[in-house]
């Protein structure tokens, strides 16, 4: 180890600025990111993202850092549901906008800026949530993007999809530009993929088809600007739908390791950080052998033990269908939350539910909001079957079942130096003086049981709801069975009606804070 930097809860995707002088840091859990000066080692600012920064990408000339947020942050049931990217402003250390991404979108892992400045690319799932999920067929339920950023205006110009028309290119993960612009390249986490796009001509065709809908074309070449302008023309765009709008522009790879996460360009090679293989596969882009892949392990082959393969099989799409999706899909964030509400019948039609973390599935049963599986076994079964699409072998959903028990709570970020603090250490008696104990109990905070809380409406009125465990619950917003709660503080005074979700009505805005801390403390 040569050197040791201060950062936050669970730093993630360092950048260096271009003359070398700060290292721009996500601190993924405390929803910030640190200013790190590389001359004397000292954190110089916190600049606030909205919710999991996890990708981060600097323009040339330094001024401006995009900031991928993973999540969606808000309510569930707001009429449009989507994380987004946040400009910071680097010679000032300050946020400057966020630039919300199209509805669905969700697990953001990747952010590039093109090495001529001028545009910005990002990975992440355009979910189709909004529609029951009775098939997969034309990525109905996930279909798998990349956002493009005109880093000069700081607005979104199209969402491209890169899955095709018959076969997901499922889990966008890492991306990068060649350093001539020509080529963006994209790794799928789901299908063990490489895709190489041709950027200019993918822009070509973004003019083509405004000005087919009516829209003034933009010109690409030279050093001019996209003028963006024009995405305010009340003609909506069909590129998000247009499931072979990359054919002819694009060349998917199958590379040999499983698992692809970040990769890097150097010269006219790809290097592509295969997790689950530990190895790294080579990729030149410019090879008259139509990109043949090469890979090197980076040790000795390690064991595969069963809760490894099980996660290997929980990010693989290949399980699925086509390959749309994995159940990472809707889990992205180590087996947590999307933040979506989903459709997923498995208590009727119509009645939409946010998606559960799978954190302590197995010891908390029974499984689903409405406990309508027995326990998390048969839920991960029937995801299999009903979600993915297919039929796998007993062997498979028992290695998953081994990671899922195997994942570990993170530490609250509201937690000082592990303890909580003095809000939440008077929330603590707040906490049972409005009876949150009584069903919130345990180590793990519930009884196991189903409540009716007065919280269902329209095809879930008067229907009973599973006591979700309180572990990791400042990781799992929105609240409720339908996500329409933004915060704990929502759900506790809002979203209570006639107390029977806690006796919160005689609480002051005060003692209502401090409950919130301590909920948000587990």
């Amino acid at each position: 180890m040569l050197r040791t930097l201060p950062a936050g809860h669970t730093p993630i995707a360092p950048v260096l600025s271009p003359d070398g002088s700060f290292l721009y840091v996500c601190n993924r859990f405390d929803n910030n990111i640190s200013v790190i000066s590389t001359k004397d080692d000292k954190q110089l600012a916190k600049i606030p993202a909205l919710r999991e920064p996890a990708a981060a990408g600097i323009t040339p000339d330094g001024r401006w850092l995009f900031v991928g947020n993973m999540l969606p942050y808000g309510s569930a049931s707001a009429d449009s549901v989507a994380c987004n990217i946040s400009v910071i402003n680097a010679g000032k250390m300050a946020f400057e906008i966020d630039i919300v991404l199209p509805n669905g979108s969700t697990g953001l892992h990747g952010i590039a800026v093109s090495p001529d400045g001028r545009f910005v690319f990002a990975t992440h799932i355009l979910a189709r949530y909004t529609v029951p999920t009775t098939q997969l067929e034309r990525g109905w339920i996930n279909t798998n993007a990349v956002s493009i950023i005109d880093a000069k205006r700081k607005r979104i110009i199209e969402t491209v999809l890169l899955d095709d028309v018959d076969y997901g290119a499922a889990n966008p993960w890492g991306l990068a530009c060649t350093s001539d612009s020509k080529y963006l390249c994209v790794t799928h986490a789901g299908t063990h993929e490489l895709s190489i796009i041709e950027i200019g001509a993918m822009l070509d065709k973004i003019n083509s088809y405004n000005k087919r809908i009516g829209r003034q074309p933009q010109s690409f070449s030279g050093g001019s600007s996209y003028d963006a302008s024009s995405s305010s023309s009340a003609t909506a765009s069909n590129i998000p739908n247009e499931l072979s709008f990359l054919y002819g522009i694009r060349q998917r790879i199958k590379l040999p390791g499983k698992g692809l996460r970040a990769l890097t360009i150097i010269g006219n090679k790809a290097y592509v950080a295969e997790y689950f293989t530990d190895s790294i596969a080579i990729v030149d882009i410019n090879s008259e052998s139509r990109y043949k892949a090469t890979s090197i392990a980076l040790g000795p082959k390690t064991e595969m033990t069963t809760s490894r393969w099980g996660e290997m099989l929980f990010n693989d799409a290949r399980l699925c269908f086509q390959g749309w999706q994995s159940c990472a899909s809707c889990h992205p964030s180590g087996a947590r939350v999307d933040a979506l509400n989903w459709d997923l019948l498995n208590d009727g039609l119509g009645n939409p539910k946010n998606t559960k973390s799978l954190l302590l599935a197995h010891e908390t049963p029974p499984a689903m909001i409405t406990g309508v599986r027995e326990n998390a076994e048969a839920a991960v079964r029937a995801g299999i079957t009903h979600i993915q699409f297919a039929v796998r072998p007993e062997e498979e959903a028992a290695a998953i079942d081994e990671y899922l028990k195997s994942l570990k709570p993170a530490p609250s970020p509201h937690l000082v130096d592990g303890k909580l603090n003095e809000s939440a250490e008077r929330g603590r008696k707040i906490f049972d003086k409005a009876d949150c104990a009584s069903c919130h109990t345990g180590p793990l905070h519930t009884d196991l049981k189903t409540h009716d809380v007065g919280t269902g409406k329209d095809l879930d009125k008067d229907r009973r709801f599973d006591t979700p465990t309180l572990v990791e619950i400042w990781r799992t917003a929105p609240y409720l069975y339908d996500g329409r709660a933004d915060t704990i503080e929502e759900m506790l005074t809002t979203y209570n009606p006639g107390d029977k979700h806690g006796v919160t009505s005689n609480l002051t805005e005060a003692e209502i804070k401090d409950l919130a801390e301590f909920i948000l403390s587990q």
